[in-house]
């Protein structure tokens, strides 16, 4: 697939699965250890970019999709002996550079990994990807466009 503007590496299910999101409606980015399959059983679109990592697809993915003010992305929190055990998420640093790159505010929320769970079951979509960060998963929420065609600054 190739269209000028659009990132290659979008492919064509996924760029219709931001196509057909709504305000508010809540796609994410499960990394290699991520259970897509069994997630999207209760429901949501599950979209294979095997062999892709988070960071460049959020590059792609946040030219085309205006992301909430309020609430732009969450993540999942380590577990308390992760916690306990030092772990870092470099990871993380990255998304927010790129949500920044992208013209939002950076903010990561964290949050817990049941939680986390639960509103993936209800996400519009799941992206299985490559990603072999550890806590690579992260949501995304869509916001509006309005009528001039830029995101809403409200």
């Amino acid at each position: 697939m190739v269209l000028k503007g659009i990132p290659r590496i979008l492919s064509p299910e996924l760029l219709f699965v931001l196509a057909r999101m709504g305000h508010g409606d809540e796609i994410v980015f499960g990394d290699a250890n991520f259970p897509a399959s069994s997630i999207c059983n209760s429901g949501p679109i599950e979209v294979r970019a095997d062999g892709h990592c988070i960071p460049d697809l959020l590059e792609a993915v946040l030219q085309l999709l205006p992301l909430k003010k309020e609430y732009e992305a969450a993540v999942m929190d380590l577990v308390d002996a992760d916690k306990t055990n030092g772990l870092e998420t470099p990871v993380w640093d990255t998304y927010k550079d790129k949500l920044i790159e992208a013209g939002n505010n950076g903010e990561l929320r964290k949050v817990q990994q049941s939680e986390f769970y639960e509103r993936a079951k209800k996400a519009f979509a799941v992206v299985a990807t490559g990603e072999t960060a550890l806590y690579g998963n992260i949501i995304l929420k869509k916001d509006v466009i309005p009528s001039d065609g830029t995101p809403d600054e409200a």
